[in-house]
């Protein structure tokens, strides 16, 4: 039966129909297919799905994106020149985006942490095609980059240091810097190589945008000035530097409190503003970040006295400002470890530099100091040879009560002298001479040391109408002396000519390869009456600053020196001399 009008099986008509059918479906497949590949083909490259399955295959992000219009041809050659265009745009962007992400040093260190951030993504981005590409530097532009100096200064401070160390804000950023590098496929080699030609940043700006100008410190003397290494640094005099000084007392937590001025109530504030001028040169102002560069991996060790204290502090409020330093002292030893630049400051307590002991000896009896004049401190000498740079001082304590040995003879003292129909051999001034010689003797012919010793000479007192003890007074000095109002202090003078005598002395005994200079600060010094604590020595709200209705000053500190103050010079000079010696 012929069902839907059908043809039957094998009937001409039907072998006709399906004939033709096959023939025609083929063209319209082919015809369909033709304008799906060209419309695929469209999509292809136009799109955003296109951009990734380019990039697969030549490397290109979808910062290069193709105007559709310009393919819509479908011409080869046209695809291969926009291709060509797009991969060099590619090529412009790691110099933009470096330079974009760059850090103005200007700037908090949360913000330069966050910039450091948007460098790392920038620079993970073009991980696909800046692998063999060095960091680009751009000369005259004021745009550094010390990544690879920074990574590498980084693995040796971490190497050497503790990994629970806690440091300042602005480390962190420092170990971006080192990510970076491997996220974006820099050498570390050829970076190091394209900074070593640039002017370095120190420290924890390890890239900046800031023009050359800006990085001079807003002052007479640029913190990038050389001295000339001829200058005499001692003689000049005490100008008025609107800056102000290099921290406050709010700013640094190591002052110790009898010289914190202003934390003490000290009604002035002048004598923080004045800095030392040299006749025949400038003094760049102390720029922490360079001192701290220059000590890399160093050691630098103020030994002495509690004046020695006052100075060593003094350098920790000055880096403490670009860096929060570790403590890792313990009873024998402070030491404040700055890991960025793997330095140490070291303190180490010695009243006297030489052997001390309150043993009896001879008809002295237990309890009263004695000083062994020709024996070095062993203590001190067992450290020695740690120490790339020494600061000593010492002096003072000359005039408290002792004992004076010399070749195991009680040859004199100081307070003491049980038998005075018997004539002293020598006196506190002259034992002074003699320990100097004796430290710096041993210094200069230690076999294990090779160190820079920096003897500050003797720092003066300014206790007027009398002694620390008996009523010397400095109160109300508010500004350094002028010239020609200075007052000579003849013991003052002495124990300064003594110390020098026995340096001179020491100079011609040495035989090893260590370096010793004088800083002579003493006659500088004279003439800050002004710098000293004075009354202000104690935070105690009702403590007395006036002189009583019998005229009689009040307790008071009138040797060492308010902080921030005068003292801070004394390590302007340090690096000073520091810089003319390592840098030659």
């Amino acid at each position: 039966m012929n069902l839907g009008g059908s043809s039957p099986k094998g009937s001409p008509r039907m072998f006709s129909t399906s004939h033709k059918r096959p023939l025609s479906w083929i063209v319209v497949s082919v015809g369909g297919l033709a304008v799906f590949l060209i419309y695929a083909s469209f999509v292809l490259v136009s799109s955003p799905i296109g951009d990734t399955v380019h990039g697969l295959f030549y490397g290109v992000g979808s910062s290069g994106k193709l105007d559709g219009s310009l393919v819509s041809s479908i011409n080869k050659d046209t695809i291969d020149a926009i291709l060509n265009k797009s991969l060099d745009l590619v090529h412009d962007n790691p110099s933009s985006d470096l330079q974009s992400s760059t850090v103005s040093g200007g700037v908090s260190s949360d913000s330069r942490d966050e910039q450091s951030g948007t460098k790392l993504s920038s620079q993970i981005e073009l991980r696909g095609y800046s692998s063999g590409n060095s960091v680009v530097t751009k000369e005259g532009s004021g745009t550094e980059t010390s990544d690879a100096e920074d990574s590498n200064s980084q693995e040796s401070v971490t190497s050497s240091g503790n990994d629970a160390d806690t440091v300042n804000s602005s480390l962190p950023a420092k170990s971006d810097s080192q990510i970076d590098m491997s996220l974006a496929g820099i050498d570390s080699s050829s970076a190091e190589a394209i900074t070593s030609n640039e002017a370095s940043l120190p420290l924890s700006d390890s890239t900046s945008t800031e023009n050359p100008e800006s990085l001079e410190k807003p002052d007479s003397v640029s913190s990038r000035a050389t001295v000339n290494s001829d200058c005499d640094l001692y003689h000049g005099n005490w100008i008025y530097d609107p800056l102000g000084p290099l921290y406050t007392n709010n700013s640094c937590p190591v002052i110790t409190q009898m010289e914190n001025c202003q934390g003490n109530g000290r009604p002035d504030k002048d004598y923080e503003n004045f800095r030392w001028k040299p006749s025949q040169c400038d003094i760049p102002r102390f720029d922490p970040k360079k001192f701290l560069e220059l000590m890399r991996g160093k050691t630098l060790a103020f030994i002495g006295d509690s004046v020695a204290r006052n100075q060593m502090e003094s350098m920790l409020c000055i880096l403490w400002q670009v860096e929060e330093p570790k403590n890792r002292g313990n009873r024998n030893m402070q030491r404040y470890y700055f890991r960025s630049t793997s330095v140490m400051i070291v303190r180490i307590w010695s009243s006297w530099l030489v052997k001390l002991t309150s043993e009896p000896f001879d008809y002295a009896p237990a309890g009263v100091d004695k000083l062994f004049l020709d024996v070095p401190e062993e203590k001190l000498m067992e450290h020695i040879p740690k120490f790339d740079v020494v600061v000593l001082s010492s002096g003072h304590w000359f005039a408290k009560q002792s004992v004076y040995i010399l070749n195991n003879e009680i040859v004199g003292g100081q307070l003491w002298w049980p038998d005075k129909s018997k004539p002293m051999k020598i006196n506190s001034v002259d034992a002074y001479r003699i320990s100097v010689e004796t430290i710096l003797s041993a210094l200069v012919t230690h076999p294990n040391y090779t160190g820079i010793t920096i003897v500050r000479s003797y720092s003066p007192d300014h206790y007027e109408g009398g002694a620390w003890n008996t009523g010397g007074s400095c109160t109300g000095k508010i500004k350094p002396l002028s010239p020609g109002e200075l007052v000579e202090n003849g013991h003052t003078n002495d124990m300064h000519q003594q110390q020098v005598t026995g340096f001179n002395l020491a100079i011609k005994k040495a035989t090893n390869r260590s370096k010793l200079k004088l800083m002579d600060i003493t006659e500088v010094f004279q003439y800050r009456h002004d710098g000293h604590p004075g009354p202000y020595r104690s935070s105690d709200p009702n403590k007395i600053t006036k002189r009583g209705p019998d005229g009689r000053p009040p307790p008071q500190d009138c040797l060492h020196w308010c902080m921030p103050g005068p003292v801070d010079t004394w390590n302007e000079l340090v690096f000073e001399i520091i810089k003319r010696e390592l840098d030659g």
